[in-house]
């Protein structure tokens, strides 16, 4: 899918709408804000596309990890939780062999793009303590270290992402403070904020994920080749 101009108030992105002058404007980060869940394939594999279209973009990029979660009723007890062949057999309405099959070409996507996804390991539970630990990661600027861990962990370690102490190891990996993450958890912080970025997810019209909003001012939806996301961080760009 081509990027497309977004019908939204640039300022609701906390982006100005003014033109920058040309000297100002290349120093000032283009702001990409992308809603995913961790337990997306796509958005795992739209991270790493993401990555290579930023490499060859060459110019400041500030990047906001936006919550989304795939299915909110999905359950937080180990005991609750089905294989993943059988949730997406459940889902879309396929018998067990054919959400196999589903996985194992989703698989080859991944290994195309460095990645080990392991979905006989994976533990779809909710991730709603998931993203406000993202959040979390966002105010101690290890927003995209937390984001990589949790994918991570999910995708190839098999770790239960609803699970408070997981949540706090894997977040202690990558320098969160254990502690802090523990009463963080133990507590409604940061619900609002999951929830005010679900909403805006709704007052736009996103419905999948990943979706990339680039300056405030041009979409992209799903996990689109490096080249297409590379033309529309230009695009964002040129259009300052």
């Amino acid at each position: 899918m081509a990027a497309q101009s977004l019908p939204v108030d640039c300022a609701a992105f906390g982006v100005a709408t003014w033109r920058w002058p040309t000297y100002l404007a290349r120093m000032t980060p283009v702001v990409v804000k992308v809603w995913s869940d961790v337990v997306c394939p796509w958005c795992y594999v739209g991270k790493r596309r993401l990555e290579a279209a930023l490499r060859s973009f060459g110019e400041p990029v500030a990047i906001e990890w936006k919550a989304f979660e795939l299915d909110p009723r999905a359950p937080t007890a180990r005991e609750q939780i089905q294989s993943l062949p059988e949730r997406l057999a459940a889902k879309y309405g396929r018998t067990k062999a054919q959400a196999e099959a589903m996985l194992a070409q989703m698989t080859e996507t991944g290994a195309a793009e460095g990645l080990e996804l392991r979905f006989d390991r994976a533990l779809t539970a909710n991730t709603f303590d998931a993203h406000r630990v993202i959040h979390l990661g966002g105010v101690r600027g290890l927003q995209t270290e937390v984001k990589e861990r949790l994918f991570r962990g999910y995708f190839t370690d098999g770790e239960l992402l609803s699970d408070h102490p997981t949540l706090v190891r894997l977040a202690a990996e990558v320098g969160l403070p254990a502690d802090e993450v523990a009463r963080m958890l133990a507590s409604e912080q940061y619900a609002k904020e999951v929830r005010a970025d679900e909403a805006e997810a709704r007052s736009l019209g996103i419905s999948g994920v990943p979706f990339f909003v680039i300056d405030g001012r041009v979409g992209i939806s799903g996990a689109q080749a490096p080249d297409a996301l590379l033309s529309a961080l230009r695009q964002a760009r040129t259009s300052n």
